[in-house]
């Protein structure tokens, strides 16, 4: 080998540092497959395939079925769809998952999903009172999935870490420049394009930053055990609560949403 050649260096993606993230994409995108392999459209599934698989339609979330509030973040409407997703959910994942640890990382990624379609339920809610006055087509709820919810809090999360002065520890430098920008754009496409469910995205990005921000204090005050627990439990009071909140506005609805959800299912035919 002449001298001046470089060195062979072998390299490996080191998977097992951030193998939850590769697990989470390997359960979207083989639920996907399958969802495919059944005679879902690859380019855009129908309204029936996806509430059939799981999506988040309030109506039918809030008066039957809540397990959609979580169902839903594994259901995606086309191959871009998920694509998108899992390439953020990659860039975003297997850097928060080193950085928060492994169990806070899960706890985050599922309550910033909840949150999100929490959130999304909340205004399909404040639509419907406002449809009752103006009868306006526009404000009927609507079918809505994606992991972007969860990835929209990972993104948060690290949105807001990078913006907080650097722990001693700290495993990786965040380009709060990059991140930033990454965030207002992405908010920025979904209010100025139709489609988007960008209460979805807002709520997931407000859970994950309101976390990251718990867990950064626990860290500061050399307290990482009490950040850690007092995250996930604020956490989950917080979708509780929200939740618990929801339902009590959806008994006032009750009637016109049964009304809505026959409509649909009438249409539909699920």
């Amino acid at each position: 080998m002449p001298e001046h050649s470089p060195p062979y260096i072998r390299s490996k993606p080191e998977v097992h540092l951030w193998w939850l993230t590769a697990f989470f994409i390997a359960v979207n995108v083989g639920l996907f497959i399958w969802q495919v392999l059944s005679g879902v459209n690859i380019t855009s599934p129908s309204l029936v395939d996806a509430i059939d698989w799981g999506a988040d339609y309030a109506p039918l979330t809030f008066l039957e079925q809540p397990t959609r509030l979580f169902s839903s973040m594994f259901f995606h409407f086309g191959l871009i769809h998920l694509m998108l997703n899992m390439w953020a959910l990659y860039i975003f994942g297997s850097v928060a998952e080193q950085l928060l640890g492994r169990f806070y990382y899960l706890g985050l990624y599922i309550l910033a999903g909840l949150m999100g379609s929490l959130l999304s339920g909340f205004i399909d809610i404040q639509n419907t009172f406002e449809l009752l006055q103006s009868n306006d087509p526009k404000l009927f709820p609507t079918v809505s999935a994606g992991a972007s919810s969860a990835v929209m809090g990972i993104g948060g999360a690290l949105t807001v870490l990078s913006l907080l002065p650097i722990l001693p520890k700290q495993r990786f430098l965040l380009d709060k420049k990059t991140l930033v920008m990454i965030m207002a754009i992405n908010l920025f496409i979904g209010f100025t394009m139709s489609g988007i469910n960008n209460a979805a995205h807002i709520g997931g990005l407000l859970m994950g930053a309101f976390m990251a921000l718990i867990w950064y204090v626990g860290q500061r005050l050399n307290q990482p055990k009490l950040g850690f627990a007092l995250g996930l439990i604020l956490g989950i009071a917080l979708c509780y609560g929200f939740y618990d909140y929801c339902m009590q506005q959806v008994q006032i609805l009750k009637p016109v949403w049964r009304e809505i959800l026959a409509a649909m299912r009438a249409q539909l035919q699920f």
